[in-house]
């Protein structure tokens, strides 16, 4: 047995350990299990022709092994659900694990009343398929089975500890897997019903390991200090650098732990460190407070936010300070989700994201390593080392550099701005990428008492042999942050002098927000203009550059929004139309009348052409607008109404030459006018049909008193100040946009009159090919309530981000038609017919004319 440790062996550790944790991988964890769940209700539903054929062949000779079993079963069931709780209650009692005791009891609690919630709900709600592909014969009956006692296992074992730490969980979960693998032979659950109380269990395990925390299997005191010597340092300080404005306030919060030996000799506050009264430390630091406070400097500041890791000053009896980085293992999920998701959302990097703790440690060593031998200016990795459950990176600290984002921003000179620009650009000649660049891992400081100087730290994000997009990525992020410290042109003057044309050019279709940092995106909203300016300022010095923003997202939030909306609004019309009464009314519908109801609707492919036609700037061919139209079908089904073929005409008008701000322009003026004429529509046929058709009786007081209401609402609304100056804010680009070509339009009353006659030749295209479908079916409305009933409930279902307006449309239409006197079968089979014709069977048709037009060069 080792002795006592002497004075010059003792380590102080100044720190304040966790003593528990939340494991963000628990929280991921519950999500993933109740995804798990509806995937799996979803099979017993849709597949259950296999889940049952499945259960069949193995409960062919069920019988008979229930016959055989019946002792061997019940002695089973009574193991799992008395023995094994009494065996891994003991287990912890005896290591004296009181809380997770009662938590492991809670959470077995929880898993059963979470099965038994289940079982009634499905038995209540669930549909026939449902029920059916979780039932089985109990005795004389047939019912939804979910075995409670399994979740309260399944729960109880996953707060107890892992498999590799406690003997009785590890024996426990494979007793519960014969268990549950034997009851499922004997026809006492189905393959689903199992999977499903597994899941129940391990959600509410999971979740009271989240919402409790777990002991913290963090590197702290002796094993921190093991770490850092098997790193190659003898340590005589290790101090906690914490991100904070008052660094005396945490003075009184920490505490110091001093080991001799990996041993812990005893704990002093740190105010008792203030007096002296302690053993010696090493000869450079005096007093154990100067220790302290010699760790709050800037760049070690820095590497905290930097990389959300624990990070310690570490002192040795050479007189050098150095920083030790902590990796801990429950933080590696964060960062390895947040690496995928942004690598799922940008197209052209790739998915190589480091999963285990030492696969990310590995992966910081290999980038900090390539860095420095690339000339990167850049701390120098000095040590590795793994301790329980964390990675300890030990670096170079160098004195006297701080990070951009507390420089003073007068000390940003030309040649600060130019080696800021010199050392990336010494990164990707030597193929490498940082692709997290942010004000804290650029760093300024004095190069041996000479001008400042910059350096790059926080590799870990890396890449080596990086592709095209990530080198344009790192020059995007660095101009960004270089704007926001010394302004717009400033940055770009840097960017021109540092870049070749070509690189500088490169980087203005991709300065935007998704392609900056988390914290650069934060630093960025307080001047939401800059990445304009940005732009703004490169096309000054480059004026032929195309700066068009390229799309370098695989979706948007948006995106995912307009999807779910889509499979809700899909859902909702499958599961609420009768398809046999919709069957027998097509059956009846006239096919000529059908045939004309597309025909009618090739109308509005010449209309949206003549009107792009009268609008343009520029002389473009009537096949390639006319086309352009037809392409815009394919596109609708990817974005809500209108917006997809309003993109295709602004980049048919960009190819023929016309500046994107007058493309813009020329797009808004076309949309314009197609609402006026909508409107202008309405009226006029109100005043020709005289009476305005029967439509006139359809408002009731209810909807004229919501009208009324909204009306009042919205007049409410626009008295409050903000309200206005956003509607303002939104809207004056636009209108500012579409003046002057309008102005320009009312000069020219042909092209004006081409352009308004395109729109109505538009609107009525579809009015009329909705008229011929109410006709198919033998029905007869007169016009004017067939415009209103179409131009406003498409209007309305237009309203709605899904794309064509899939699901809004119709409802809306179909509501139109019944409140117009129409039974709700054959309204159905209208907006049906009516869809197929004017938008599902152009699809195909649009599909391959942008084919073509792309491969032609138009589009």
């Amino acid at each position: 047995m080792p002795g006592p440790a002497s004075d010059d062996e003792v380590v102080r550790v100044v720190d304040t350990p966790a003593v528990r944790v939340r494991h963000p991988s628990d929280a991921v964890g519950v999500v993933v299990s109740a995804l798990g769940i509806v995937v799996v209700l979803l099979l017993a539903v849709y597949a259950h022709g296999t889940t049952e054929g499945v259960a069949q062949d193995v409960h062919g000779f069920s019988r008979l092994l229930a016959r055989i079993l019946v002792v061997p079963v019940a002695v089973l069931e009574g193991l799992v659900t008395v023995f094994v709780p009494l065996a891994v209650l003991t287990e912890l009692a005896v290591r004296r694990l009181g809380r997770q005791m009662l938590e492991s009891v809670g959470a077995g609690v929880a898993g059963l009343l979470l099965a038994v919630a289940a079982a009634a709900a499905i038995r209540a709600w669930g549909s026939d398929e449902m029920i059916s592909g979780l039932s089985v014969w109990t005795g004389s009956t047939y019912g939804v089975v979910l075995p409670g006692y399994v979740a309260g296992i399944a729960g109880l074992l996953t707060v107890a500890g892992p498999r590799s730490r406690r003997r009785t969980v590890k024996w426990s979960w494979n007793l519960l897997w014969v268990a549950l693998a034997v009851v499922f032979v004997t026809g006492q659950i189905t393959l689903p019903g199992a999977v499903i109380v597994l899941l129940l269990g391990r959600m509410a395990g999971l979740g009271v390991r989240y919402a409790s925390g777990v002991r913290s299997e963090r590197a702290y005191g002796p094993e921190l200090v093991d770490g850092v010597r098997r790193a190659g340092f003898a340590p005589t300080y290790l101090v906690r650098v914490r991100d904070v404005a008052d660094p005396q306030g945490v003075l009184r919060r920490q505490r110091v732990t001093s080991v001799g030996d990996g041993h812990v000799t005893g704990e002093v506050d740190v105010a008792d460190l203030r007096t002296g009264e302690h053993p010696s430390v090493a000869q450079t630091v005096r007093h154990p407070a100067e220790a302290i406070v010699a760790t709050w400097d800037p760049a070690a500041v820095a590497l905290t936010r930097a990389g959300d890791n624990r990070v310690y000053a570490l002192f040795t009896s050479d007189g050098v300070r150095r920083d030790v980085v902590v990796l801990d293992g429950d933080r590696q999920v964060v960062g390895f989700l947040t690496r995928l998701w942004r690598s799922l959302r940008l197209r052209g990097l790739e998915t190589r994201t480091a999963i285990s703790l030492r696969a990310a440690a590995e992966r910081a060593a290999l980038l900090s390593y390539a860095a420095t031998s690339a000339g990167v200016r850049t701390p120098r990795l000095l040590g590795i080392a793994e301790s329980a459950d964390s990675m300890l990176l030990v670096q170079e600290h160098v004195d006297g550099i701080v990070s951009l984002r507390d420089v003073d921003h007068e000390l940003l000179d030309d040649d600060v701005l130019a080696d800021a620009w010199k050392q990336l650009r010494k990164a990707h000649d030597a193929g490498l990428t940082h692709r997290a660049l942010t004000s804290d891992v650029v760093l300024v400081g004095a190069d041996h008492g000479r001008t400042p100087r910059v350096w790059l730290s926080g590799w870990e994000s890396g890449e080596v042999a990086s592709p095209e997009l990530a080198r344009r990525l790192d020059l995007a992020q660095m101009l960004a942050l270089l704007a926001l410290a010394v302004g717009p042109r400033r940055a770009v003057e840097s960017a021109a002098r540092a870049l070749s044309a070509d690189d500088l050019e490169s980087v203005g279709p991709i300065l935007q927000s998704i392609a900056l940092p988390a914290s650069t995106r934060e630093e960025v909203r307080s001047d939401k203009e800059i990445l304009k300016q940005l732009r703004a300022e490169i096309v000054d010095r480059m004026p032929e550059a195309d700066l068009e923003p390229e799309n370098i997202t695989r979706f948007s939030v948006r995106t995912i929004i307009t999807l779910t909306l889509t499979i809700v609004a899909v859902a909702v019309i499958i599961t609420t139309i009768n398809a046999d009464e919709i069957t027998s009314a097509i059956a009846d519908a006239n096919p000529l009348w059908a045939v004309g109801t597309f025909a009618l609707g090739i109308l509005t492919w010449i209309g949206a052409a003549l009107t792009l036609i009268a609008f343009s700037p520029v002389k473009i061919p009537w096949l390639r607008t006319f086309l352009t139209q037809i392409a815009g079908s394919f596109v609708a089904l990817a974005a809500p109404a209108g917006i997809g073929p309003a993109a295709l005409n602004l980049r048919l008008l960009t190819k023929r030459g016309v500046t994107t701000s007058l493309a813009l322009a020329t797009v808004a003026l076309v949309q314009l006018t197609q609402f006026a004429v909508t409107v202008a529509i309405l009226l006029v046929l109100s005043l020709a049909s005289g009476d305005g058709g029967g439509l006139i009786t359809l408002p009731s007081t209810t909807v004229m008193l919501a009208i009324g209401g909204l009306a009042l609402a919205a007049a409410a609304t626009l008295l409050v100040p903000s309200v206005r100056r956003w509607i303002v804010k939104r809207i004056g680009p636009t209108l500012s946009q579409v003046w002057p070509r309008l102005s320009q339009m009312l000069s020219q009353p042909s092209r004006l009159a081409l352009g308004v006659g395109g729109n109505v030749l538009l609107s009525m295209g579809y009015v009329l090919a909705f008229d011929a479908a109410l006709a198919a079916f033998g029905q007869s409305l007169n016009l004017v309530d067939v415009a209103v009933i179409y131009l406003v409930g498409n209007a309305a279902g237009s309203a709605v981000p899904t794309p064509g307006g899939i699901g809004a449309i119709e409802a809306a239409l179909i509501l139109g038609l019944t409140t117009a006197g129409v039974s709700a079968p054959i309204a159905t089979s209208v907006v049906v017919l009516f869809r197929v014709a004017t938008y599902w069977a152009r699809i195909p048709i649009g599909w391959g004319v942008m084919r073509w037009l792309q491969r032609q060069g138009d589009l």
